[in-house]
């Protein structure tokens, strides 16, 4: 076939350019910023970045909390979740052929889900378990709102990945372009005793009139306010400190405190669902299995440090300290794996593990705490010491006292002498013992707090043995509830010289020359012949700490 030469070709070409962007609020300023290229990174320290995501645990509405609910019931619920922003320019839709998917993975669906507002201004659920993927229109600009489901745990290291994915269909449908977004999810957060306090809880019991008096009195002095449980909602269960740990969660664009439900499943275990779960409050608990669960998983056993330094690395969050077995017993008591694998995936507290096993209770407030103090530390340690409650009473006895009683005060029970107790040879024994496992914690603590000696209070007290166990001996002057500068500690009824208790002298003698108060409640009849002391009955929720989480130095993780 002929062609004309002077003819022309000519093709056309048509070329369609396309411009999509998920974006998070990567530099933690609250403010969702385009195109971070960090935006599916995370990297700790204070030049640090990365999305993080608030775990949604509070309850906004209805009953449940808001992480186990797949819609939105209240328009209050939208700040405590994180935006993720869509950007795309182009022509007004996509060339036919292509489509637009946001989509996660079946695992980082279980830990986040996503809703975006509707036509009709309701927020539908679009990303969740079992609803992967979503075909979305192509549009200037997409706001989403990103829910997070649960805390890291041990099969979970808080990360979630969101990504938009342009498709061309064919057989298979391809990615052509795909963008990612990671989120941080936010740690549960304990707050140690030289945090201000906020609010006191105590327990209602038809026995415990001087431990409320006490209290009452106590709390009016410092300020903060106090929450008294009473019996129709406790039921007759005391024990306010082991049934709920008090912290906090904290992202840039919301925070709030959190209640962690000890597994215990005793008569207070609905206060903490019913009475303080609500909007900007979370609650969190686990049940484990019920063969691992025993006395150690309460929260009496759950404490944390003031912040810490330690062979120079910095803790500014302090670190959780729980009991246990001694390292190698297989058949102790040990808090269950559950707890201890939240509590260790935290990691900003990073867990210290105590030996309490050698006490029937089992809990590490039984011969430890922590209290604020004025000077360049900023706290001291106080441990129990059998050693120094027996150079004491020796003291006594040598000065002519060894006639003076404990519990000469308190009815319908056998005062005991300063003479008769150091004659009790089996006794000293026994404290000798009860010291050595102090001590071994003693050391522990040392090293793994980074403390000196300067940095330990040795307060006297001794233990009697209860089966192969023991509790204290007269009520534990280191169980203690501490508001600010003021202590509240169970009255020991010690042995009286010149009509003041020996054991209370000795307690504002080491206690109030580092700026401390002591307070003594009578929690005799109620508390300590049950078993616990000040600090078992009571709790407290204490102020946050100014420090941003995600701003400290944290290289392993």
């Amino acid at each position: 076939m002929l062609t004309d030469p002077s003819a022309s070709l000519f093709a056309d070409l048509l070329l369609t350019a396309v411009e999509i962007s998920l974006d998070v609020d990567a530099d933690q300023d609250g403010v969702v910023e385009k195109n971070n290229p960090n935006k599916a990174s995370w990297k700790w320290g204070p030049d640090g970045f990365g999305a993080i995501l608030l775990v949604n645990c509070d309850c906004d509405s209805g009953k449940r909390p808001d992480n186990e609910k797949t819609y939105i019931g209240t328009l209050e619920d939208l700040k405590d979740m994180a935006q993720m922003v869509l950007r795309t320019a182009g022509p007004k839709k996509l060339p036919e052929g292509y489509r637009l998917k946001l989509h996660m993975s079946a695992h980082d669906a279980e830990a986040a889900q996503v809703f975006t507002k509707g036509s009709d201004g309701d927020y539908p659920l679009i990303l969740a378990s079992g609803k992967l993927s979503r075909e979305i229109s192509f549009t200037e600009e997409m706001t989403f709102n990103v829910s997070g489901l649960k805390f890291a745990d041990k099969d979970f290291a808080g990360l979630v990945r969101i990504h938009v994915s342009l498709l061309q269909q064919g057989s298979p449908e391809t990615a052509i372009f795909t963008d990612t977004v990671q989120f941080k999810m936010t740690p549960w957060i304990m707050t140690p005793n030289v945090q201000d306090p906020l609010k006191v809880y105590i327990c209602r019991t038809p026995d415990n009139k001087n431990f409320i008096d006490g209290m009452t009195t106590l709390v009016k002095k410092v300020g903060c306010e106090l929450d008294i449980i009473e019996n129709e909602i406790n039921r007759g269960d005391r024990w306010t400190q082991d049934e709920m740990e008090f912290g906090y969660i904290d992202a840039p664009y919301q925070s709030f405190p959190v209640v962690f439900n000890s597994p215990r499943e005793r008569e207070l275990d609905n206060f903490p669902y019913n009475c303080l779960m609500g909007p900007d409050f979370g609650y969190v608990t686990f049940k484990p299995p019920r063969d691992e669960v025993n006395s150690l998983e309460s929260f009496g056993n759950l404490e944390v440090s003031p912040p810490v330094t330690v062979n120079g690395k910095k803790y500014p969050l302090g670190r959780i300290v729980h009991g246990g077995a001694f390292p190698f017993q297989t058949d102790g008591r040990n808090m269950s794996s559950p707890t201890r694998n939240f509590l260790s995936a935290q990691v900003v507290q990073e867990p210290v593990v105590l030996f309490t096993d050698w006490l029937l209770v089992g809990h590490v407030d039984e011969f430890l705490s922590f209290v604020p103090t004025k000077d360049i530390k900023g706290f001291r340690l106080l441990l129990a010491s059998p050693h120094a409650a027996y150079k004491l009473l020796q003291r006594l006895q040598k000065e002519g006292h060894g006639q003076a009683r404990f519990f000469e005060d308190v009815p319908d029970v056998k005062p005991v002498t300063v003479d008769e107790l150091l004659a009790d040879k089996v006794f000293h024994e026994k404290n000798d013992y009860y010291q050595r496992c102090i001590d071994w914690n003693r050391d522990h603590l040392k090293k793994e707090l980074g403390l000196d000696e300067d940095d330990i209070v040795d307060v006297p007290l001794l233990y009697k043995p209860v089966e192969t166990k023991s509790v204290s001996f007269y009520p534990d002057s280191v169980n203690l509830i501490v508001l600010g500068q003021n202590l509240g500690i169970g009255r020991p009824f010690g042995p009286k010289v010149d009509g003041q208790c020996a054991i209370e002298k000795e307690l504002i003698r080491l206690l109030e020359p580092l700026g401390l108060k002591c307070n003594f409640i009578n929690d005799f009849r109620s508390y300590y012949e049950n078993d616990g002391d000040v600090h078992c009955g009571s709790n407290v929720r204490r102020k946050a700490f100014d420090l941003k989480w995600w701003k400290m130095e944290m290289s392993n993780h």
